[in-house]
């Protein structure tokens, strides 16, 4: 990821007022939970959120509740906090640098010392330790970020239940979440919860304008984002439209399979992104993210708006002239599988791309 853009340096979030909202108001009315479960999208701004919150709450002199006295100081009129805090503050400096003595921040790669391995889970040992600043002597708020909570193991979350159970005073527990679907049910009731929902292309379209991005881009990036500011903004580093165009000239010679076009993607693909990361990542997600939506639209669901121009017509002629919908369904998961094995297995990227597509074309023309 690039620096830039890591959650304990961004200090602007796009939209989600109302889950902010809800944060002040608790505030003010000095009756915050002591947790909370930040959940939606993965890049809907989560993270961001979080970090907001505990600069907020860690700032040294927050005051609960502004006002604003009459001339004759005989009423007082309260005034709306803001999560807002200045990036030039101290402790905002040590957050960013993970060295304020009040937050602790939980994430997978917890480095075993007795293997030296990473840890792909958060466990046990992390959840004793964050709790750890609970016991320390303190006139302040403490904050403990969990990022993201889904990847807590069985010992991880039962350690964390049991301090959700009896909270320490001036204690803030941030669970983000992708599903919180997969977290114990007695977390997910022990929390109140934030729920991110997806934001709006004409959102995602006005910050991407603030760039270089060709209007074209933007208006296609916005719609691919699926209401993600995370996934527009990885679409933008890594010529993400580009990308999809290649990938649409090869489904729109469906049911044929055009070889040329399939290299041609290929090559785009392997380029390298400007943060330095590879571009066919974004590929394990959106080639079977693609087919899924011709599955939902040849069901009957809902019809998502085009990146391109005659997208939706070419989903229904692919599926209408080709197999059933148990086949489709079985395209989207072997794709799915191979492309996400790619890097896992150290498969050939080419090769699973043309297999990916053979299956595509055959599927496509089964009825031909």
């Amino acid at each position: 990821m690039n620096e830039v853009s890591l959650p304990s340096k961004t200090y602007e979030l796009i939209g989600h007022e109302s889950a902010e909202k809800q944060f002040i108001d608790a505030w003010q009315l000095d009756r915050v939970p002591h947790a909370w479960l930040i959940s939606g999208l993965e890049g809907i701004g989560k993270a961001t959120l979080a970090y907001r919150i505990a600069r907020f709450v860690l700032k040294a002199d927050n005051k609960e509740i502004i006002k604003n006295e009459s001339l004759f100081g005989d009423n007082t009129e309260e005034v709306s906090l803001q999560l807002s805090v200045s990036k030039d503050l101290p402790h905002c400096k040590q957050i960013e640098a993970g060295a304020h003595p009040d937050l602790r921040v939980l994430e997978p790669g917890w480095i075993n010392p007795k293997t030296g391995r990473a840890s792909q889970k958060i466990v046990i040992d992390q959840i004793r330790k964050s709790t750890g600043i609970t016991n320390l002597t303190t006139a302040g708020w403490r904050v403990i970020i969990i990022d993201p909570a889904d990847a807590m193991n069985i010992n991880a979350a039962n350690a964390l239940l049991k301090s959700l159970e009896e909270p320490p005073l001036k204690t803030l527990f941030l669970l983000v979440s992708h599903a919180p679907g997969r977290l114990l049910p007695t977390i997910r009731s022990r929390c109140r919860r934030l729920e991110l929902q997806p934001l709006s292309a004409e959102k995602i379209k006005s910050f991407l304008s603030r760039t270089e991005m060709k209007k074209k881009s933007i208006a296609g990036v916005a719609n691919l984002s699926g209401g993600s500011i995370g996934k527009a903004l990885q679409l933008a580093t890594g010529s993400g439209y580009d990308l999809y165009e290649a990938f649409y000239r090869v489904v729109s010679s469906l049911p044929k399979l055009d070889i040329q076009s399939v290299h041609d993607l290929s090559d785009l693909a392997s380029r390298k992104n400007e943060d330095g990361t590879e571009t066919f990542a974004m590929l394990v997600n959106l080639i079977p993210d693609w087919i899924g939506s011709l599955i939902l639209i040849s069901a009957g669901g809902k019809i998502e708006t085009e990146v391109i121009v005659g997208e939706n017509e070419l989903k229904l002629r692919l599926f209408e002239g080709g197999a059933s919908l148990d086949s489709w369904l079985r395209v989207w998961e072997k794709t799915r599988d191979l492309l996400s094995g790619v890097e896992r297995v150290n498969l050939d990227r080419k090769q699973v791309l043309i297999e990916c597509f053979s299956m595509l074309a055959s599927v496509s023309s089964a009825n031909k």
